[in-house]
């Protein structure tokens, strides 16, 4: 529910304040999506109170999600090293690296991206670094723990390790 409201609060505040600027020129997003940064290079008037509204909602969202995520990576760890077993602690900790590895790309690319100043960032990169929190890393998770099934690494061994394809059928399909 706090999620949920604070989501509201935030988006409230940034859309009133978008709304509120002027547009001029060509109205065209250099961006994958409508996110603030491009409708904020777009405006004709001053956006210091709208960057500042951006800012620290940032802030305050990344910062607040990422303190929520500690805390359970800090009751899994404990969890953890409570484990009778060292095969279980090393198996539980192997799972949690690499899912820890994705959280802490998505973070520090997020983080990296929206707790900046607007005229530090160039479009390029606010477009490749997009790409990477809204694609890449929610890809990760599903290909991570796929690969962590033997019988996909089995297929994966089996396939990487087939013969070749012979030259004749090579030569054939290029000619």
């Amino acid at each position: 529910l706090s999620s949920w409201l604070g989501g509201l609060l935030v988006s409230v505040a940034k859309t009133s304040c978008i709304a509120s600027l002027s547009y001029c020129g060509p109205n065209v997003l250099n961006h994958f999506f409508c996110d603030i940064s491009p409708l904020l290079n777009l405006s004709c008037t001053h956006v210091a109170l709208t960057e500042l509204v951006d800012f620290i909602s940032a802030i305050v969202i990344l910062c607040g999600s990422l303190l929520v995520a500690l805390a359970s990576y800090v009751a899994i760890g404990r969890a953890v090293l409570h484990m009778p077993s060292a095969v279980t602690r090393c198996r539980a900790l192997s799972t949690c690296a690499s899912h820890l590895v994705v959280v802490g790309i998505f973070y520090g690319v997020v983080l990296f991206m929206y707790s900046r100043p607007r005229l530090i960032g160039s479009t390029d990169l606010n477009k490749v670094l997009s790409v990477i929190y809204t694609v890449v890393t929610p890809m990760c998770s599903p290909v991570i723990y796929c690969l962590r099934n033997r019988e996909v690494q089995a297929v994966l061994q089996k396939t990487l390790h087939s013969p070749r394809v012979s030259s004749a059928t090579t030569h054939f399909a290029c000619s």
